[in-house]
């Protein structure tokens, strides 16, 4: 009698325990709401996502610009990564594109994107080895910002029409990661001699990698139209790998080799 009850309060608490959550959908971008102080965003799952419960899959976060500020998350698809995998839903790649709200001359805080990736990594499989940065206009200004703060998260960095705010920054803590950055010569926003002026530092410290960057003839502020339609940046960007994973996760365990 005892073990039929005993069986019986089991099944009632198996009853009680919600069902988990479902995944959000592949091969499109869905909304997420924020967490409490933080930043909601467009999540792109790539198709095949939940095939295999332990692989790993590279990241790219994606930052907007200020016309894309607001509460209506479907602005974030205006331009930049969101718009092109739309059109590219195969993409073998995470893709979050957090949002800003509207305030005033607002910008990125390096502290909630701190907090978002860290919610990012305990939700997704992510590749600690391979999570990558971009942002365009305000958006660019965030990635030079973020990888400053955290050079230890980053695999590469593809900041567009942008340059650096952090005069106080060391741009030596870049010299071994690999970035391309992007601008049109005729940029009538942002001053592309600025964004010269970043990427030449970085060059100076003599790191393992050269900065590249790439200056569109011709090309007022829209340079990111030229810069996230070109196959070449999406190739580059996916071959690169940290040599020591983003902290924060378990490092991949390395295959014991068998017994001769």
């Amino acid at each position: 009698m005892k073990w039929i009850m005993a069986l019986a309060a089991l099944a009632s608490v198996a009853a009680t325990k919600a069902p988990p959550t479902p995944l959000p959908s592949e091969g499109v971008q869905t909304a997420q709401p924020a967490r409490v102080g933080g930043y909601p965003y467009q999540l792109f799952l790539p198709r095949g996502y939940g095939v295999d419960a332990n692989q790993q899959w590279p990241l790219v976060i994606f930052l907007h610009g200020s016309g894309e500020r607001g509460t209506d998350i479907e602005l974030v698809k205006k331009n930049g990564p969101p718009k092109v995998i739309a059109a590219h839903p195969g993409s073998p790649f995470i893709l979050v594109s957090p949002q800003l709200e509207q305030v005033e001359d607002n910008r990125w805080d390096v502290a909630k994107l701190d907090a978002l990736l860290a919610d990012l990594r305990r939700k997704y499989r992510i590749d600690p080895a391979r999570i990558y940065l971009t942002g365009l206009s305000l958006g660019g200004y965030g990635t030079w910002a973020w990888a400053l703060k955290r050079p230890d998260l980053f695999a590469a960095i593809a900041p567009v029409a942008a340059n650096s705010e952090d005069k106080t920054a060391d741009p030596c803590v870049l010299k071994d990661m690999p970035i391309w950055a992007f601008h049109g010569d005729q940029d009538d926003v942002v001053d592309p001699l600025q964004g010269f002026a970043i990427v030449r530092a970085i060059d100076a410290c003599k790191g393992s990698v050269r900065p590249r960057m790439t200056i569109y003839p011709q090309t007022t502020h829209g340079s990111w139209e030229h810069a996230y339609d070109d196959p070449a940046l999406w190739r580059w960007l996916l071959e690169q790998r940290r040599a020591r994973p983003a902290p924060g996760e378990p490092q991949p365990k390395t295959p014991k080799k068998k017994a001769k």
